[in-house]
This record gives C-alpha cells, sequence and structure tokens, in this order.
C-alpha cells in the first residue's frame, strides 16, 4: 500500500506534525519542570493537549477540515482561559472588572464559532463571519496581554515575558492569518501551511516562562549581532522599496516605468558612493545607533578582547613596541585615528616617546609642562582639549597644544597615584563631546596601561641592575686571578732569597716565571668571556696531560701530586679548564700545611672523566659549602675573596661537566670535577691525526 502526497500537502502534514510534536514536548515539560503554585500551570497544559490534538487533525485530516476547525474553537479557548488565569497570579483578575469582562466576552464570541464553523460548510457569508470573529478573539487576546504586561509589577514582568512573548507570538500570527483571508476572500495557502509551526516556539516560550527561573533567562545579542541584524533589515527595505518601484514601473508603463527604473539605480549607485566610503557618516551612524540603541556606549567585553589583543600583540617580527602598542590600545576605545604617548623627562614634565599614526606633532618637540603634568596627577583630570582651552585649565595648556587641530583629549596614565605618562588621543572622524562613560572608561584603561608601564620600566631596571651584576662579577674574577697570581710571585720572591744559588731552584723560577706570564696573557683573552653564561668551545683533551701541566706550575711553591689513569679523553676547553683547577689547587694549598702534598687522582667511571682534587687540609663544614661556598665575597680564608670555587663552577658548567664537593672539619676536602668522556672516534682520528704528524 502506497501514499501519494502532493509537495504542499506534504509540507502541511509536516508543519503541523512539528507543531503537534511541539506541543507535546512542551507540555510534559511543564508537568515535570513547571513552577508549583502558579494558577496558570493546570490552563497551560490543557491548551499545550488542546493544539498537540488540533495540530494532529491537521496532519492527519488537513487545516480546513470540520473536526480540525472544531477543536480549534477548543483550543482557541483554553488559551484564552490561560491569559485570565496570568491576571490571576497577582490577583488582577478581580482587582480590574474590564479584565474578566474581557475575557467573557471574547469566550463568547469563540463560543459561537461551531455553529458558524458548521454553516460555513455551505453558506460564504457564515465563512466570512468566522473569520471576522476569528479577528476579533485574536484582537482581544492581544489587548489583555498588552494590559497584562503593563500593569504588572518590575519583577512580575520579568518573569512573564517569556509566557507573554510565545502566546502573542500565536495571536499576532492569527491575527495576521484571518486578516489576510478577509482582505482576500481566501486564506493564503503558505500561511496556513506555517499554522502549525507556529506552535514549536510557542511551547518553547511558555515552556521556559513556567519555570521557576525565568526571570533571570533574558535574551541578550551582541552589539556585533545587533549592527548585522540592523544592516539586514535595511537590506530588505532596500528590496521592498525597489519591488514597489518595480510595481508602480509595470503599473504605469511607457516612458514613467523607464524613468522610475534609470532614476532608482542612479539615486542607488550616487547613495553607496557619497556614503559608504565616507568614515564621517560611518562614525555618524556607529554613534547614533550607539546612543538610541544601547544603555552604554562601550561593548565592554569587546573592548576588553580587542586592548588584550592590542596590548599582547607587537604585529610580525615584533616590530611594534610597547610603547606604540599603549598609544593604539587606547586610540582603539575611541576610536581615535591617531594618538601619541608622553613618558616622564628631566624637566619635570612629559615628552614625546612614541606615535601611532600620528607624525611630526609639534616637529618632534611635543612636550607636556610640568604644572599641566601636576594637576592631572592631583585631580586625576582627563584634558578635554576642545573644552578646556576655553575655560581655566586653557593657561597650563602649552602652545602647540591649544593650536594641534586633531588634537581631542589628554589621558593620564597612574599608576599607585603617581603620573607615569599620558596618552594624547586624535578628533574621532564623527567628533562628539567626552562624557562620563568615556571618562571612567579611560581612566581605568589609563591605569592598567600605567601599571604595564611600570612593569616594563621595573624589567628595563633589573635589566641594567643584572648588567651591572655581570660587570661587578668580571671585575671581582680579574680581581681573584691577579690576588693568586701575587701570591704566587710573593711566595717565589720569598723562596728566591734563600735558595737563589741552588739551580734546580732557578729552573723551576724561570718555569713559574714563564707560566705566570702566559697566565696574565691568558687572563687578559678571556676577561671579556668572563660572565657571560656562554658554553665554552670544548675540544678533545687528555685529561692527565692538563692535570700535569697544573702541577707543573706550584713545583716552586707546593707539592702537587699527579695519579691514576695513565690517560682519559674528555671533552673541555683547554684553557678554561686549567684555570678552575688552578682556582680549587690554590685553595687546596692554602688550606694545606706547608709540604702536605695536594693530590690530583684522574678516574673515569659512567659519569664520565673524573679529576679529585683532594688535600688533607683543615676542611669545611656542611653548612658553609651548602650556604657560602658558591656566594660571591664569601670566603673562609683571611682576606679571601670568595670568587675562586664560584669562578671554577661556572667554568666547568660551560663545558657541560659539573663541580662536587665533600668536605669534613679537621680532615680535609674533594672537589670533583666531571667532564664528558670523548667518543671512541674522536680518540681515534685525533691518534691518527698524530700519527701522520
Amino acid at each position: 500500500m502506497t501514499f501519494a502526497f502532493p509537495a504542499a500537502q506534504l509540507l502541511s502534514f509536516l508543519a503541523y506534525l512539528i507543531g503537534a510534536a511541539a506541543a507535546c514536548v512542551g507540555a510534559v515539560f511543564i508537568a515535570r519542570n513547571g513552577e508549583t503554585g502558579r494558577r496558570d500551570k493546570r490552563p497551560m497544559l490543557l491548551a499545550l493537549a488542546l493544539s498537540a490534538g488540533w495540530a494532529s487533525l491537521c496532519a492527519a485530516l488537513g487545516p480546513n477540515s470540520l473536526e480540525a476547525r472544531l477543536l480549534g474553537t477548543l483550543r482557541d479557548l483554553a488559551w484564552l482561559f490561560v491569559i485570565y488565569r496570568l491576571f490571576a497570579n497577582d490577583g488582577r483578575s478581580h482587582t480590574q472588572v474590564a479584565v474578566p469582562m474581557l475575557a467573557a466576552v471574547l469566550a463568547f464570541v469563540t463560543m459561537l464559532q461551531p455553529a458558524v464553523i458548521i454553516l460555513a460548510a455551505s453558506s460564504p457569508t457564515a465563512l466570512r463571519v468566522s473569520w471576522s470573529f476569528h479577528l476579533i478573539v485574536a484582537i482581544g487576546a492581544l489587548v489583555l496581554l498588552h494590559n497584562l504586561y503593563l500593569g504588572a509589577a518590575m519583577r512580575s514582568r520579568v518573569a512573564l515575558q517569556w509566557t507573554i512573548a510565545g502566546i502573542g507570538m500565536y495571536w499576532i500570527f492569527e491575527l495576521n492569518l484571518f486578516l489576510s483571508a478577509a482582505l482576500s476572500a481566501q486564506t493564503d495557502p503558505v500561511l496556513n501551511v506555517l499554522r502549525g509551526i507556529v506552535l514549536l516556539p510557542l511551547a518553547v516560550c511558555v515552556g521556559v516562562g513556567a519555570t521557576a527561573g525565568a526571570e533571570n533567562m533574558r535574551l541578550r545579542t551582541s552589539r556585533a549581532v545587533t549592527f548585522q541584524l540592523l544592516s539586514l533589515t535595511l537590506i530588505g527595505l532596500y528590496l521592498a522599496a525597489m519591488v514597489g518601484l518595480a510595481w508602480l514601473a509595470t503599473r504605469f508603463g511607457g516612458d514613467i516605468a523607464r524613468i522610475v527604473q534609470i532614476g532608482s539605480l542612479v539615486a542607488a549607485i550616487a547613495a553607496s558612493v557619497a556614503l559608504l566610503p565616507s568614515r564621517r557618516f560611518r562614525g555618524w551612524t556607529r554613534v547614533m545607533l550607539l546612543k538610541h540603541l544601547f544603555r552604554h556606549r562601550y561593548d565592554y567585553r569587546a573592548e576588553w578582547l580587542r586592548f588584550t589583543e592590542t596590548i599582547g600583540n607587537a604585529g610580525e617580527g615584533g616590530g611594534r613596541s610597547l610603547h606604540e602598542r599603549v598609544a593604539k590600545a587606547l586610540a582603539d576605545i575611541t576610536e581615535s585615528p591617531a594618538s601619541v604617548l608622553f613618558l616622564p623627562n628631566d624637566q619635570g614634565g612629559l615628552a614625546e616617546t612614541a606615535n601611532w599614526r600620528w607624525s611630526n606633532l609639534a616637529d618632534g618637540g611635543a612636550t607636556l609642562p610640568e604644572p599641566l603634568c601636576d594637576t592631572m596627577e592631583r585631580r586625576n583630570l582627563i584634558i578635554d582639549v576642545v573644552s578646556e582651552t576655553e575655560g581655566a585649565e586653557a593657561m597650563v595648556l602649552p602652545d602647540w597644544l591649544r593650536s594641534e587641530q586633531r588634537a581631542w583629549a589628554v589621558v593620564p596614565l597612574l599608576h599607585f597615584g603617581r603620573l607615569t605618562g599620558a596618552v594624547l588621543l586624535a578628533r574621532p572622524d564623527y567628533p562628539r563631546k567626552l562624557d562620563w562613560e568615556d571618562f571612567d572608561l579611560l581612566k581605568i584603561v589609563g591605569r592598567q596601561l600605567a601599571s604595564y608601564l611600570a612593569e616594563e620600566a621595573g624589567q628595563r631596571a633589573l635589566l641594567e641592575a643584572a648588567q651591572f651584576d655581570d660587570f661587578s662579577r668580571r671585575i671581582a674574577f680579574v680581581m681573584h686571578d691577579i690576588k693568586n697570581l701575587a701570591s704566587q710571585l710573593s711566595l717565589l720572591a720569598r723562596n728566591a732569597e734563600r735558595h737563589a744559588d741552588n739551580p734546580a731552584f732557578r729552573t723551576d723560577m724561570l718555569i713559574t716565571l714563564r707560566t705566570g706570564s702566559d697566565r696574565l696573557e691568558l687572563l687578559l683573552a678571556r676577561l671579556g668571556r668572563y660572565g657571560t653564561g656562554g658554553q665554552a668551545e670544548c675540544q678533545l683533551l687528555d685529561l692527565v696531560s692538563v692535570a700535569r701541566n697544573v702541577a707543573s706550575r706550584f713545583v716552586a711553591i707546593h707539592p702537587v701530586v699527579v695519579a691514576g689513569e695513565a690517560s682519559c679523553a674528555v671533552m673541555a676547553d683547554g684553557a678554561a679548564l686549567e684555570q678552575a683547577i688552578v682556582h680549587i689547587c690554590q685553595n687546596a694549598i692554602d688550606a694545606s700545611e706547608p709540604g702536605e702534598p695536594v693530590l690530583l687522582d684522574i678516574q673515569r667511571d659512567d659519569r664520565g672523566g673524573i679529576l679529585e682534587i683532594v688535600d688533607a687540609g683543615s676542611g669545611m663544614t656542611a653548612e658553609f659549602v651548602r650556604d657560602g661556598l658558591f656566594k660571591p665575597f664569601v670566603s673562609s680564608k683571611q682576606g679571601g675573596f670568595g670568587i675562586g670555587a664560584l669562578e671554577a663552577r661556572e667554568l666547568v658548567a660551560a663545558m657541560g661537566g659539573r663541580l662536587e664537593v665533600q668536605s669534613r672539619t679537621g680532615t680535609g676536602t674533594r672537589f670533583s670535577i666531571i667532564l664528558p668522556l670523548a667518543k671512541a672516534d674522536e680518540v681515534t682520528n685525533q691518534r691518527d691525526e698524530a700519527a701522520a704528524a
């Protein structure tokens, strides 16, 4: 068995089926979630149930069937009763006599419908009477809804708005449907199909309105959506005007039609060319819409998002400085085409520091004098340049500002009550007078921008302090190295007085002097590298050879013994590694008794190549090792700089290694320099190069 529906009947069937389903879902929702104690809850359930039944009959038998039209009468009565019970929620159904009287009249007219509907099957006049009755009932229902909303208390209005919107939408549609039928002597087939769809928004609105939290649910459109809707409305009006002109052209015909067509086209082109590119016209339109459609001029959420995006985005390649972004962020808020940022100068005023789209202001010498800055700081005053030039504040405005035609407002940037800068804004494309909302928002944004500028200034000060600290550390390293060399030469001079005639001593003395000279040259070469924190240039080294070179430097001063592995290849910077070992050896010698040897022990394990500098001196406490050993200017020796261990650790770390310390008071100290081992292929290549040489 198959069914064949024409397209119009299929659309009508689907529309009424959707309406029936929406009414059923709405009734179930209100039964489960509706606010208890409301006098309109049961009538609402009844009205939705009758609406669902009516839509079902329309889907099955057609909207013009006798059964559907009769059930539609009961549906209208139910919705009229719902309106009456809405008045009863706050007692107005008894205090306002006109309400029950009008409701009774409308109910009486509706109850006449069944008889008229039956007669309409054979009499066109009865059908027109039925349409008239529908019009009377629809108009009366809208009047009741109007009085219901206007007479309610403010809190009740908020709770009723959803229910009134849904029921009002239903009766407005009924009014248009039967007004069209009365004027054209037939029902519009398109409106007849849409009649079932109307139950969907009706069920949604009354369902929301029946819940306890209806007063907290408000439909709010963003400003962007509002402007888009206005644009669509204007487009619709334009199309309607074009349709009307086309109808006039076809009605009159001839040359008049041709003139209307060409004139409309020329007017549209002229308006588009003259108005749409004009920034002044767009600015005027925006100001008028914001003034008359919204409670506040600014969309604070959109402004805050744009503000944070401007401040946080330095542009492609980071070419836009913070100062320029500060000026732009404030200009964006007021739609100013340009702005200038002023920051403190040496004369107590503010000088131009950065600008956004505003060049050659006062030939690059624009400044805000100290009296004006004091006024803005003391009063947190935004200078309205246009207004203040006519008042008392004109006495402190500089000449260049009074003569600048684009100047509009000067916004102070206050941080904890202190003026950290100011921003000069250019006049918008459509000039307007600043009001309280502008002042409040600009002051808040000014404080936020001042905090960003203060943070940037603090970071710059920290960077300068770090640079001075780096310089001081370099000087301390140099002083420490010079002190070590001076100590060695002083000790060498004292020994020379006793052993000058010893040929072996003279040989060792020459070696020590040559080594000291090399160390001075190395110090000058490495001076620029101190404190940079960069990575050292590592190469393949034999740790045993480096240890023996260091031991040879102390031959004439103190015994230093090399032990352990015969060879250990590591990756390190030779000069930096020798410098680190010398520092630690010198400390070990200073802590040891005269003649007590210092041991340089070379080992290797899974950690890497290890050079241990071991002494049997006085040792250090655990607290000093933890809290003071690697702190600059903290030393356990009388007159020590406290730099040697710190520099040694930094030098080793720059080579990818680490420095470990073990010490015990009265027993001695063990420093372990751990460096990465060289790879086997690198060792082989070095051996091959040595053999080839």
